[in-house]
């Protein structure tokens, strides 16, 4: 029998190049293919977001989308007085409290999937009584303790610290009372169990869609790759080291190598760095052909939480990547996945193995093979049945 769910999410699950929306896009078109119907209530924060429905319309029942409110820090401050509202006039989005309440009284789920942090946590009233999970997918004290951590100017870092001490208090009492609380990687869990010790966390990571990002010939040449979306802070500040730092470093010893940065919303900062041998695509219709067309994938991330979807695709479409050991957390181990903690260390490891056409080819090779086992979304899917066929035992 198909298993009603109601899903209620920080984002709508479109467009996938962005990583939040790209894990309610695929898991639920993979639960909707195994027969689950999910009705979706989501917030809504970009102009194409209503127009963008038709691209996930075909994986729910029903689609709702309510603007994001707006949050200040004096919102979030008196907030901390009394964590969980009661009604809906205390909500920060009362529209969303409503719909969930209406959507709750008219139908029959089995299970309410709550898709996000601050954004969606307040509802734990209105699902109490039907088996629930918050997704957060990360750790927000985490992120702002490592982005502290790479900060120099005194004045970001006092803003920073700050943010910290907030996202802390909240990380303590924000996922009381839920009964399961799921993010992507051990460090994201770890993080959230030494605020909140009894939290009933779980942590299941990303997938790749094995057909979508697929082997081609080993690419001949020595193209590097970068791809990120550079609205995500930690994304700008890799690409900016990589073709500052470390790409030089390659190009002293490798004179024909060529990198190419590829994603989304480029700032001024880092197009100014385009050149003939470094490349600043901007969004890009399919990212595949730029996979294909590398030698080696980089990932030189400096802070950041959560698994890194570049590094699984990189690794799906059989690419030999060198990455800091944080842009490798979470995933699987493989030999393919080459760690590096500075620019002089990247550098070795992508002269050697520009050098070295087989080598690129065995270690390409073992990446695939591990995300076929442990990093497809079918797999993920199965972790998350697994998980609501536990959270819908009946209490003994």
């Amino acid at each position: 029998m198909s298993r009603r769910i109601l899903l209620i999410s920080r984002c709508p699950p479109y467009p996938l190049h962005l990583g939040d929306r790209l894990i309610v896009g695929n898991l639920f078109a993979e639960l909707a293919r195994r027969g689950y119907q999910t009705d979706l209530l989501a917030f809504s924060d970009r102009p194409t977001d209503l127009a963008d429905v038709q691209h996930y319309r075909a994986h729910f029942r029903e689609v709702t989308l309510l603007p994001d409110p707006p949050r200040t820090a004096l919102d979030y401050a008196l907030r901390l007085r009394q964590p969980f509202p009661e009604r809906a006039e205390a909500a920060w989005s009362p529209p969303m409290w409503e719909a969930i309440q209406a959507r709750l009284a008219r139908k029959r789920y089995d299970l309410v999937h709550l898709f996000g942090g601050v954004q969606v946590y307040e509802y734990r009233q209105l699902v109490r009584n039907l088996p629930h999970l918050i997704v957060p997918y990360e750790s927000y004290s985490l992120f702002l303790r490592r982005q502290l951590a790479q900060t120099r100017a005194l004045r970001q870092k006092l803003a920073l610290w700050l943010r910290l001490q907030m996202a802390r208090r909240y990380e303590e009492r924000m996922f009381e009372g839920y009964r399961a609380v799921v993010v992507l990687s051990d460090a994201d869990a770890a993080a959230l169990r030494a605020l909140a010790p009894s939290l009933p966390l779980h942590v299941i990571p990303n997938g790749v869609d094995l057909a979508r990002f697929a082997p081609e010939a080993p690419a001949q040449g020595a193209n590097l790759l970068f791809v990120g979306n550079y609205e995500y802070a930690p994304n700008l500040d890799a690409a900016l080291w990589l073709a500052r730092e470390i790409f030089p470093r390659i190009k002293a010893r490798v004179p024909h190598a060529e990198l190419w940065l590829v994603g989304n919303a480029p700032p001024p900062a880092l197009r100014a760095l385009a050149a003939p041998d470094l490349h600043v695509t901007g969004r890009v219709a399919e990212v595949q052909p730029y996979y294909a067309r590398a030698a080696l994938f980089l990932a030189p991330l400096r802070y950041g939480v959560g698994i890194k979807n570049k590094v699984l695709e990189a690794m799906a479409m059989a690419l030999p990547v060198i990455a800091t050991p944080l842009s490798a957390e979470g995933i699987a181990p493989s030999e393919g996945v080459r760690l590096a903690s500075n620019a002089a260390e990247f550098a070795e490891q992508a002269v050697a193995l520009l050098a070295d056409a087989p080598l690129r080819q065995q270690l390409g090779a073992a990446n695939r093979s591990v995300i076929a086992a442990r990093h497809t979304w079918a797999a993920v899917a199965d972790a998350y049945e697994a998980l609501y066929a536990q959270l819908s035992r009946p209490a003994r």
